[in-house]
This record gives C-alpha cells, structure tokens and sequence, in this order.
C-alpha cells in the first residue's frame, strides 16, 4: 500500500484478535512514529509496550484507578476496566516526556508526541495491522504514570491497542470542502 492510500484509507478498527503485530511490524511501527515533526529536535515520545500476560498487569492498575475515583463502582465496572488491556493483543503506551526548554513549550512537545503516534497509526494500516487510539480518564490519572515509571511532567498521549482485525468497518466518505475554508487576508470587522 502506498502513503497517499494509506492516509486516505486509514480508520480506526475497535474488534482486535491474534496475533498482535509481530516484531518486524511493531518495529516498523515504531520507526514510523520516530519520524513524527519535532521542533528543536527533543523527541519527546516514548513507547511502552505491553503485550501477554501484562496485559493483565496493566488490568489490575485500571481497576484500582476506577476504585479509587470512582468509589460507588459495582464489581462489574471494576472487572469491565481490568479487561480492558485485553481488548488487543498488544498496546503500545505513547508517552510525551516534556522536557525544560527556553523555547519550545510543553504543548509542543505534546504534540509532536500527539503526531508520533499518529504516524505509528497510519504504519499499522499500511502493514494490516488493525489499530484504534484510546485515552479515557485514566491515561490522566497519576497511578497509571506511577505505574509507568513516568514523572509527574510527563504525558500519556493515548493507548494504541494493535491486532489483528476482526471485522472492518467501511470508511465514511469525507469531502475536505466541509472542513476547509479559505482566509481572505485581513481580519473581519
């Protein structure tokens, strides 16, 4: 598949079975976030991993995050939040690790991380590999960082659960008419 096609075909897939995306692909994967726009050359993003039996790992942290923000939370919210991880056979955590810098901000280094994983998306379509971005409240919440090993600066910028598709939903046609408009050069009265 080429970029043009892969860029204008990509789409989220939400049902993901075996296998996960095996090494040469993940790697492959991985080098196509490495590419991502970075101003000043920081390159903030890094990837987290978690395939297997942490999966499970990760399930009981999202439980914990659900118990302690959500207190009322039945047994079957806490389980339905430690299955989660389980939706894929792999995840790939995409971290910005925002560093000091005079000038370039934080919100720059966050989208630079923002772009890495979009580009590690488009990757995976272009090698089949059924993929779909998460975040939710807990890719927010201090635990899941803590769990990560991350500093308190540092930003989880989504979840990117990877196999191998189970059904494809067809693409919404889009026109770029819809969300384009043309700046005439002076600013309105």
């Amino acid at each position: 598949m080429d970029a043009i096609e892969a860029l204008h075909t990509r789409n989220s897939v939400a049902l993901l079975t075996e296998p996960a995306p095996n090494s040469e692909q993940l790697d492959q994967i991985i080098r196509a976030g490495l590419r991502a726009n970075d101003h000043g050359r920081l390159r903030p993003w890094r990837f987290i991993v978690i395939k297997g039996d942490a999966r499970h790992g990760l399930g009981e942290v999202l439980k914990e995050i659900k118990r302690t923000s959500q207190p009322d939370a039945t047994e079957k919210e806490l389980e339905q939040a430690a299955r989660a991880p389980l939706r894929a056979p792999l995840i790939v955590v995409v971290v910005a690790k925002v560093q000091e810098h005079d000038r370039i901000p934080e919100i720059e280094q966050i989208l630079a991380t923002a772009g890495a994983a979009q580009l590690m998306m488009v990757a995976a379509h272009a090698l089949e590999v059924g993929a779909i971005w998460r975040t939710g409240a807990p890719a927010y919440h201090p635990l899941l960082k803590r769990s990560f090993g991350l500093e308190q600066t540092d930003h989880i910028c989504g979840l990117l659960y990877m196999g191998t598709p189970k059904v494809r939903k067809p693409l919404e046609a889009l026109e770029p008419e819809a969300f384009t408009q043309h700046w005439p050069g002076v600013m309105p009265d």
